[in-house]
């Protein structure tokens, strides 16, 4: 039992307010969406495009910023994540085109958003604690939630009464207030402060020789070993449904359908805020349990609820409350599905593999998100409504419940075990 307070918690805060800073600044294409569309004439699936975009390399640079953290250290990966986060940001008020928005939104947001992600937080996770791991896990994931909470209704109050320039310059401030925090007070690993990971005797654990070479080569080759793995694709497919039924859709396309049925903007941003503030229990919640209860099971009954909460919402918009019903009900659900998702990766390939090879797993969730994100919106378009793109998301949660249940399932075993004697 740990007696001294650990300097994990320390990095723990320090990586849970960077997460709380990228969340907030990609919590905002659903406030920028009707303006962008305001002033420019742009439609809904030309701006959708740039956030899908974002959406995507958000993802895909996952598993080489893990490979980046493995060769160069987490400190400065994050140093030059959070700098590419605010430098998009800030540029992104000067666009006068959409291949502009493209660009900055797109590219430079998302690949800087990308490094402050998920993988961030599985790295941190692994390498500092071996006990309570689901727990931190599940407090870091939270912090995704809590920057919804904490700015969105913000940035929507600002964008309404000043203009969506302001909300930009003011996310912009705030990632760049968090960059000397990182760098005074981030660690890399335990031994660095002359520590063993919490929860394991003893004095720093030896530090693995740094991987040479080139960090893109090694992200590649590690996915090539993954991909030899059937639980690599049922984590990577399962995923992808994930992503499909949360940022995607859900993060982007929210409050224009609200917008669609007379709900306010800023109405709209606090209700997607306080699935947030459910969100932060119900991703915490599911942390404490994927520490005690079999992750398989978990993500099983997380996508079937999820399933069910999408197939409600279409019809929801007919009373606030009613929205206010499936807020209650998905924000609890949202990201619950990160804690059980990374510790079955853990398990699955081992701790020192399992920060690239669950970046590759969170790309295609990612992948996910930005079909979402283009599809909805290209429905929403042609068919003039979100009907279709809620049902099909909602579907695709069940599949994903379906598939989680075969991970580490043995069946060279079974089919021996089935053969008579």
């Amino acid at each position: 039992m740990q007696r001294k307070f650990h300097y994990g918690w320390i990095v723990v805060g320090v990586t849970f307010l960077a997460i709380v800073i990228s969340a907030g600044v990609r919590a905002t294409p659903g406030v920028l969406m009707v303006p962008l569309e305001t002033e420019f004439g742009w439609s809904r699936a030309t701006v959708s495009s740039a956030f899908a975009v974002s959406l995507a390399l958000y993802g895909l640079i996952g598993p080489f910023a893990a490979s980046f953290m493995e060769r160069f250290g987490v400190r400065r990966t994050m140093l030059a994540g959070l700098s590419l986060l605010a430098t998009g940001v800030m540029l992104t008020t000067m666009i006068r085109q959409s291949w502009q928005l493209v660009l900055l939104w797109g590219f430079v947001v998302g690949s800087g958003a990308g490094v402050i992600a998920n993988v961030l937080a599985a790295i941190v996770a692994a390498r500092w604690f071996t006990a309570r791991r689901g727990l931190v896990i599940g407090l870091l994931t939270g912090g995704m939630a809590a920057g919804q909470v904490v700015f969105l209704p913000a940035f929507a109050a600002i964008a309404t009464h000043v203009g969506w320039r302001a909300t930009m310059l003011t996310a912009a401030a705030v990632a760049l207030i968090v960059i000397p925090i990182v760098a005074l007070l981030m660690r890399d690993r335990p031994a660095d402060v002359g520590l063993a990971p919490y929860g394991e005797a003893g004095g720093p654990k030896p530090t693995p020789p740094l991987p040479q070479g080139n960090p893109f080569a090694l992200a590649l080759r590690t996915l090539g070993e993954a991909a030899r793995s059937r639980a690599f694709w049922l984590l990577a497919g399962s995923f992808f449904c994930c992503g499909a039924s949360t940022n995607g859709l859900i993060a982007t396309h929210l409050i224009p359908a609200c917008l669609d049925h007379g709900i306010p903007e800023v109405t709209s941003a606090s209700l997607l805020a306080a699935m947030g503030m459910f969100n932060m229990v119900g991703t915490t919640g599911s942390g404490w349990l994927s520490d005690r209860v079999d992750n398989r099971v978990l993500l099983a009954v997380y996508y079937t609820l999820r399933g069910l909460s999408l197939l409600y919402l279409p019809f929801s918009f007919v009373s606030f409350y009613g929205l206010g019903l499936f807020a209650v009900f998905y924000g609890l659900d949202w990201i619950a599905t990160v804690p059980p998702t990374v510790r079955l990766s853990v398990t699955s390939f081992g701790k020192e593999k399992s920060g690239i090879i669950y970046g590759w797993i969170f790309a295609s969730h990612q992948i996910g998100s930005a079909s979402a994100a283009y599809f909805a919106g290209l429905m929403r378009a042609d068919l003039g409504s979100y009907l279709q793109a809620f049902m099909l998301s909602g579907l695709l949660c069940f599949l994903a419940a379906a598939m989680v249940m075969f991970i580490g399932v043995d069946w060279r075993r079974r089919r021996t075990a089935a053969q008579p004697a």
